[in-house]
C-alpha cells in the first residue's frame, strides 16, 4: 500500500518531506522528534519517510538478554552447571540451555564417590528433618491431651477392648474378657480402665503368645514390667509354629510377641462392655443422621 498523498494534501510534497525527514534523522533525531518537527502524525507515512534509515545509536535500547548470554556463557565456560547458571542469573533453564548448548559440557565437578557421599549426606539431613518434623508433630499432640479424666479413660477403655478383645458371636457365645496386643501403652491403658472398673487384679491371667524360636524368658520379663507383675504369674505360653514359606519381620531384641490378659468370672463384665460399646456406636449413627 502506498502512502503518497493525493492532490491537494498538505503532505503533497512526498519527496520534499522525505529529504527533510531523512536529513533529520541523519542529524540524530527519533521517530517522536521528526514527527513533532514535521507536524506528521501518520504513523505508515512517517516510517515511509525514514524508509532505509538507521536510528541513531542513542534510541536504540541496550539488549539485557544479550548480556545475560554473554555471561551464561562465560559461567559455563568456567565449569558452571545449568542449573547454577539459572540460580545466578535469573533466567529460565531453557533459556540457559539455549545460549550454552555449543560449548563443551564441563568436567564433573566430582567423583562418583563424592557424588554418592553427597547424596547421602543430603538424604541424611533430610531424614533428620523429617524425624524433628515428627517429633514436633507428637509434642504438640501430646500437649492437647492434657488431663486425662476418669470418663475419657472409661471410654477410651471400651473402644478399645471392642477393637483389640475377643468378642462373643451370636453362633458361639463366650462371654469373657479376653485381651491381646504387642503394644506396651496399649496393654498399660487396658489394665488402668480395668482398674478404673474396680476389677481385682487377683483376678486376671497373663499369659504370652510368642514365636517359638523367640526368648520366651526375656519376653516374660519384658511383659512383667509392662504389667507390672512378677514373672511366676505367667501360665504357660502359647508358641507360634514356625512356616517355613513365610519370611518372619518381628525379629531382634525388640520382639517379645504379644501379652493375654484374661479377666477371671467376667461374663457381666463383658455383657457389659458391649451393652457400652452398643451405646457409643448409637450415639454416633445419632450424629451422621
Amino acid at each position: 500500500m502506498t502512502h503518497s498523498p493525493g492532490k491537494g494534501s498538505k503532505y503533497e510534497d512526498f519527496e520534499g518531506l522525505r529529504e527533510r525527514a531523512v536529513a533529520l534523522r541523519r542529524e540524530g533525531l527519533s521517530l517522536r522528534q521528526i514527527r513533532d518537527e514535521l507536524k506528521i502524525f501518520n504513523n505508515d507515512l512517517l516510517n515511509q519517510l525514514v524508509k532505509g534509515e538507521p536510528p541513531p545509536e542513542w534510541t536504540k535500547r541496550p539488549r539485557a538478554k544479550d548480556e545475560l548470554r554473554e555471561r551464561a556463557r562465560e559461567l559455563r565456560l568456567q565449569g558452571w552447571t545449568y542449573d547454577q547458571i539459572q540460580v545466578a542469573l535469573g533466567c529460565s533453564r531453557s533459556s540457559v540451555s539455549l545460549w550454552v548448548r555449543d560449548l563443551p559440557k564441563p568436567d564433573p565437578r566430582y567423583t562418583q564417590e563424592e557424588q554418592l557421599a553427597l547424596m547421602q549426606e543430603g538424604l541424611a539431613r533430610c531424614r533428620t528433618a523429617e524425624r524433628a518434623k515428627r517429633k514436633e508433630s507428637k509434642t504438640s499432640a501430646l500437649r492437647e491431651i492434657g488431663d486425662l479424666t476418669d470418663r475419657e479413660l472409661f471410654m477410651v477403655g471400651v473402644a478399645l477392648y471392642w477393637a483389640e478383645g475377643s468378642k462373643s458371636k451370636p453362633y458361639d457365645r463366650r462371654e469373657r474378657a479376653v485381651f491381646v496386643n504387642s503394644d506396651p501403652g496399649v496393654i498399660q491403658t487396658y489394665l488402668a480402665w480395668l482398674d478404673l472398673l474396680d476389677v481385682d487384679r487377683g483376678r486376671l491371667a497373663f499369659r504370652v503368645l510368642i514365636h517359638e524360636s523367640a526368648d520366651v524368658e526375656a519376653a516374660h520379663r519384658h511383659w512383667a514390667a509392662v504389667a507390672d507383675v512378677d514373672v511366676s504369674v505367667f501360665a504357660k505360653p502359647t508358641l507360634k509354629k514356625h512356616n517355613p514359606k513365610t519370611v518372619r519381620k518381628n525379629t531382634g531384641d525388640d520382639y517379645h510377641g504379644c501379652l493375654v490378659i484374661v479377666v477371671a468370672r467376667s461374663a457381666h463384665l463383658y455383657n457389659r462392655i458391649e451393652g457400652w460399646w452398643s451405646g457409643i456406636v448409637a450415639q454416633a449413627q445419632a450424629r451422621l443422621g
